[in-house]
């Protein structure tokens, strides 16, 4: 059978950097509280100059670097990171396959939000076995959606770990290590309109105006996403892992590492706690915070720069975006 597997994996962060110290006069919550409760240790602010697009493709070619691929010899290029990027009604994935030189590849761009890297990595799967042409898919997503949160707006506290960065996986067919076994997904749409951008005064605060966007981000119904989420968040991270490693052939009790996106540190020792997993099986990213859709390929390249991941592991790439869906794809990693 025909395996996809990644071939490499790059990410970009700009040089700048916010410490909890940095963010405690500015969002009126003490240090400790944001080291500790909310896994906040720094997070990195992009300047004006590192766009969507800028970030991406310099992650991009650290992927192709890494996979010791040409740009020319990529097919297919998928942005799936941030909706606010360079331009509105905008391809971000055009701009980046001009910018690395895929001359040979076409581009798109594909949103789900914070869950969007293991449906993208499942996107690029089924086209390329769908479509033999395609042996190189170069999947990549870059944010910096922490300009559209107001860092007064209680309503938003859990957005006050969003950081700047970027992170790209290449995928290739008839892959010799490191194949995609499985992929989930599960939406609960009565989410849907719980965050959404806003102009009102107390979400706006003293910048109103990014680019072509004006507003940021708020939450509507605060009342009924905290009683919703607290309902089924963890239940439904555990049925996406579960779905997406016997998707693969696998089991739960099979799983050795969990890269997962950024969340308060409690809730995040839970859910590996849920699977069956220690934190040395994972890697918290209390020195990046949520870089949107980015988190998995960042935790994937961190955990194996730590060794916490060996030859033979099986590791599952987990997120959640607001709308509200999880989302997991089960790796067998069997490159060192």
């Amino acid at each position: 059978m025909t395996s996809i597997g990644i071939l490499g994996i790059g990410t970009y962060f700009p040089a700048q950097i916010e410490t909890a110290a940095d963010l405690a006069p500015r969002t009126g919550i003490p240090e400790p509280i944001l080291r500790e409760k909310m896994g906040i240790r720094q997070r990195h602010i992009a300047a004006e100059h590192e766009s969507i697009s800028y970030m991406a493709t310099q992650a991009a070619l650290r992927a192709l670097q890494d996979a010791k691929i040409a740009p020319e010899q990529v097919d297919l290029v998928i942005s799936h990171g941030s909706e606010y990027k360079d331009h509105n009604v905008w391809s971000a994935a055009a701009k980046i396959q001009h910018n690395i030189g895929a001359l040979n590849a076409y581009a798109f761009d594909l949103y789900a939000l914070c869950a969007a890297a293991p449906i993208a990595m499942q996107a690029a799967r089924g086209m390329m076995l769908a479509d033999e042409s395609l042996r190189h898919v170069l999947i990549v997503a870059a944010s910096r959606e922490n300009d559209l949160v107001n860092l007064r707006n209680e309503r938003v506290r859990f957005m006050y770990n969003f950081g700047s960065g970027a992170s790209a996986l290449l995928l290739k067919r008839d892959a010799e290590h490191n194949p995609i076994l499985g992929v989930a997904a599960i939406t609960d749409g009565s989410l849907s309109e719980t965050v959404t951008l806003s102009r009102a005064p107390e979400a706006v605060g003293e910048a109103a105006e990014h680019g072509d966007l004006c507003g940021r981000l708020d939450v509507n119904q605060p009342e009924y996403m905290a009683e919703r989420l607290g309902a089924v968040s963890l239940e439904n991270f555990v049925r996406v892992i579960r779905r997406a490693v016997e998707k693969g052939g696998a089991s739960l009790a099979e799983v050795r590492f969990l890269g997962i996106t950024h969340m308060k540190r409690s809730f995040y020792l839970e859910i590996l706690k849920a699977i069956g997993l220690s934190a040395e099986q994972s890697v918290y990213l209390e020195d990046y915070g949520h870089v949107q859709s980015a988190d998995q390929a960042l935790a994937l390249q961190l955990g194996l720069a730590q060794g916490k991941i060996k030859a033979g592991d099986l590791v599952v790439l987990a997120g959640a975006g607001v709308g509200y869906t999880w989302s997991a794809a089960a790796v067998r990693w069997t490159r060192p």
